[in-house]
C-alpha cells in the first residue's frame, strides 16, 4: 500500500518492518476467526457493517491525533469510493464464505487474488509480465481447483464466494496502488471505513423484517458483541501493521512472509472450529503457495534485470 524503502533502509528498520509483517499473519487470522464466531446468530451483511464501523471508530482518534487531513480532492473522491465498495464486496463474500467452509480452505481461494491482479496487468494494462509468471499463475487457479473441488462437493455454490472475495480484493489493490502514492495510510484506512459503512448502514436498514438470511440484521446476543467489535478491530489493526511494515522494509523482503497466513488460519480453525482441510485441499494450498512465491521470485529476478540494465551501460 505504501512505497518500499530505499534499498539502503537500515537493518533495524527491516527488522522492524518484518516482526509487524509477522504481527499481520497472526492477527488477521482473528479476523476471520471473530467472523466466522459471530456468524453463527448474527447475518454476513451486519458483520460485514460491523468491521468497517469499528474500523472507522477507530482510526478516527488515530488520524486526529497525527494531525491529518480528512480532506479529499475531487479527483480522489471516485478511487476512495471504488476502494470501499471492492472492499466492502469482498469482505462480504468472505465471511459468507467462511459461516459453512474451513478457513484455510476460504483463505487459500482467496489468495489467488495476486495472480488476478498480475493477469489483469498483463491483458488489460498492457505491464511487462513475462512467461513464467503467467504459468505460475495459471498454476495457482489449478491448485485453486483442487480446493474447490472438495468444498463444492460438501458446501454448494457457497464455495464460490472465496472467488468472489478474490477478484474485488485484485479490483481493491489496483485501485490502492494508484491512491497509496497521493493518500495517507492511516487517512486511507479511515475513508475506506467510513465510505463502506455508509453504503452497508442503509442496506441493513431496507433489509429489517424481509427474512434475508444474508442481509436481515439481528440484535447480537451476549458475547456477540464480543466477536463483531473483534472483526473491526482485528481488521484495523492487521491492516495498519501491513502497511507500516510495507514503509520500512522492502516488499520483496515482506511479499513471502504473508503466506505465513495460512498455516495460522489452518491452525486458528483447527483450534477453534476443529475444521482441518482433507487432502485434496491440502495438496491445492500447496500448490497455490509455492505458485506464489515462485511469482514473487521471478519478480525479483526481473527487478533486479531491470536495476542492472539501468545501472550497467552497454558495452
Amino acid at each position: 500500500m505504501t512505497h518500499a524503502p530505499p534499498e539502503t533502509a537500515s537493518p533495524d528498520r527491516i527488522l522492524t518492518g518484518v516482526v509487524l509483517m509477522l504481527g499481520f499473519c497472526v492477527t488477521a487470522p482473528l479476523l476471520d476467526v471473530a467472523a466466522k464466531l459471530a456468524s453463527s446468530s448474527v447475518p454476513v451483511g451486519q458483520i460485514t457493517a460491523a468491521r468497517f464501523v469499528v474500523q472507522c471508530l477507530l482510526m478516527a482518534p488515530v488520524v486526529w491525533m497525527m494531525g491529518l487531513t480528512l480532506r479529499v480532492a475531487r479527483g480522489q473522491l471516485l478511487a476512495l469510493v471504488l476502494r470501499a465498495v471492492f472492499l466492502l464486496v469482498s469482505t462480504f463474500c468472505f465471511i459468507a464464505a467462511i459461516r459453512v467452509m474451513p478457513l484455510a480452505d476460504a483463505l487459500a481461494i482467496a489468495f489467488i487474488a495476486p495472480f488476478i491482479v498480475l493477469l489483469i496487468g498483463k491483458y488489460y494494462l498492457g505491464e511487462d509480465v513475462g512467461p513464467r509468471r503467467v504459468g505460475a499463475a495459471i498454476v495457482g487457479f489449478v491448485g485453486v481447483l483442487f480446493v474447490i473441488q472438495p468444498s463444492f462437493a460438501a458446501f454448494g455454490a457457497l464455495s464460490l464466494f472465496p472467488l468472489g472475495t478474490a477478484v474485488a480484493f485484485a479490483l481493491y489493490i489496483l485501485v490502492t496502488r494508484g491512491l497509496s502514492r497521493r493518500v495517507h495510510p492511516v487517512t486511507l484506512q479511515f475513508h475506506t471505513g467510513l465510505f463502506a459503512s455508509l453504503m452497508c448502514l442503509p442496506v441493513l436498514m431496507l433489509a429489517e423484517g424481509t427474512g434475508s438470511l444474508l442481509l436481515d440484521p439481528v440484535w447480537p446476543q451476549d458475547i456477540a458483541w464480543l466477536w463483531l467489535f473483534g472483526v473491526g478491530f482485528f481488521a484495523a489493526l492487521s491492516h495498519m501493521m501491513m502497511t507500516y511494515a510495507l514503509s520500512l522494509a522492502p516488499s520483496a523482503t515482506l511479499a513471502p512472509m504473508q503466506y505465513l497466513e495460512l498455516p495460522m488460519a489452518t491452525l486458528l480453525g483447527y483450534l477453534v472450529f476443529a475444521d482441518f482441510p482433507n487432502r485434496l485441499s491440502l495438496a491445492g494450498i500447496v500448490i497455490i503457495i509455492a505458485a506464489g512465491l515462485y511469482m514473487i521470485h521471478r519478480e525479483r529476478v526481473t527487478a533486479r534485470q531491470s536495476h542492472s540494465a539501468q545501472v550497467i551501460p552497454p558495452i
